[in-house]
């Protein structure tokens, strides 16, 4: 354990994440506890959710880096991998995580998710129906949310 308990892997992430910000991502950990990060991301651009600003949060059980992040989205988006509370269909988070895997890829992979919604694993079904059916339909309602919940 490095200072104050926080584990030395969690330490050097949130260093690096600090010393090497991404682009239109700000993740900021909490004050209380090292795990627990409050993030910031920019919707893509050329995607339905840029101009957006999402709030996320993302924790690290204690089991990492052995198994993955904890990310939930905390501002409403019209997407077919988000669901309405907020948890992500993204396989790093899942089956395809590695220990190799650092914060940094897991926030890069969810905004690139943003850009590319993948309708065949849908978390929503109803929001990947109306993707299939009606993508300019489906497009437009993504960006009238995000200009309603994710305005700030």
């Amino acid at each position: 354990m490095a200072q104050g308990g926080i584990p030395p892997r969690i330490m050097k992430e949130t260093q690096r994440l600090a010393a090497e910000p991404i682009v239109g991502i700000y993740a900021q950990p909490s004050e209380t506890d090292c795990r627990h990060f409050f993030v910031k991301m920019s919707g893509p651009a050329d995607s339905p959710y840029e101009g957006g600003l999402f709030d996320l949060e993302l924790y690290l059980p204690q089991e990492y880096p052995m198994v993955a992040p904890k990310v939930l989205f905390r501002t409403k988006i019209y997407h077919p991998n988000i669901d309405k509370l907020g948890r992500i269909c993204l396989d790093i988070l899942k089956t395809k995580w590695s220990p190799a895997l650092q914060i940094k890829a897991v926030l890069l992979s969810i905004q690139a998710l943003m850009s590319a919604p993948n309708v065949e694993d849908p978390l929503d079904e109803a929001v990947a129906d109306h993707w299939k059916q009606d993508e300019d339909g489906a497009i437009a309602k993504a960006k009238e949310w995000t200009a309603t919940y994710a305005n700030q």
